[in-house]
């Protein structure tokens, strides 16, 4: 079963403007093929950013995870300090890390909590999920169609695919917000069996830039190669 659904905070200061200049806030969102659900981009101010230093993993959300791959231990996987180097931009640094678990409740009332992470950097940002149901990635290539493309990372079974983004616009003057949207740029999303022999359940990573070029498979397939035996949960093969 596939649904879309997410649940994370992001938060921005704007600089004082004159009160008949509205500020503005850009964000996209990334329908991730009903896989991993909404993920946000938000582009912070780089001066403050340069201030504050490279981000630390924080955990935004209060539930307490009930499985071994956490949120917290995604980010802790996904947040490393090559992370910038794999990506190919060296002289960048995460801006933002959280992890979180999100919970969906399907047409039956049955609840599923999949946990998440999500680094951002001047020019990427990254998301990367579990799924510990018995879907396995031939699975889902099927659910996804024509999009999926069959890959091998590390000898395990995968799929890469794409989505387009929605770009949104936030106007925060005169008392009022005000959110328009417009097409934005291409996710390209992974996934990734947790065992060689695709016996269920698999991670995913996804990758997109903030000035919605279309990201780079290489750096997308060199993050998850360095990431993903980090993980608990992955089986080497």
């Amino acid at each position: 079963m596939v649904d879309d659904f997410a649940d994370s905070k992001k938060a921005a200061s704007e600089p004082e403007k004159p009160m008949n200049v509205a500020a503005q806030v850009i964000a996209a969102i990334v329908v991730v093929g009903g896989l991993a659900g909404l993920v946000w981009a938000l582009d912070l101010d780089s001066k403050a950013s340069a201030d504050r230093g490279p981000a630390t993993c924080t955990s935004t959300h209060d539930s307490k995870p009930s499985k071994p791959v956490s949120g917290a231990r995604l980010c802790t996987a996904l947040n490393r300090p090559d992370l910038p180097v794999l990506l190919g931009t060296p002289d960048e640094y995460a801006e933002t890390a959280d992890g979180n678990e999100s919970t969906i409740t399907s047409a039956d009332g049955t609840k599923f909590t999949t946990p998440e992470a999500d680094v951002d950097l001047k020019t990427y940002s990254l998301r990367l999920s579990a799924s510990d149901d018995d879907l396995g990635v031939a699975d889902m290539a099927g659910l996804l169609g024509t999009r999926a493309e069959t890959k091998t990372v590390l000898g395990h079974p995968a799929v890469v695919y794409s989505d387009r983004t929605i770009a949104l616009s936030f106007n925060l003057g005169g008392g009022k917000t005000k959110a328009d949207s417009g097409p934005g740029g291409i996710a390209r999303n992974l996934l990734v069996a947790r065992d060689v022999k695709d016996g269920g359940g698999y991670f995913e990573v996804s990758v997109w830039r903030q000035d919605f070029a279309t990201p780079d498979d290489a750096a997308l397939f060199c993050v998850a190669e360095k990431v993903l035996p980090t993980v608990p949960g992955w089986t080497a093969g």
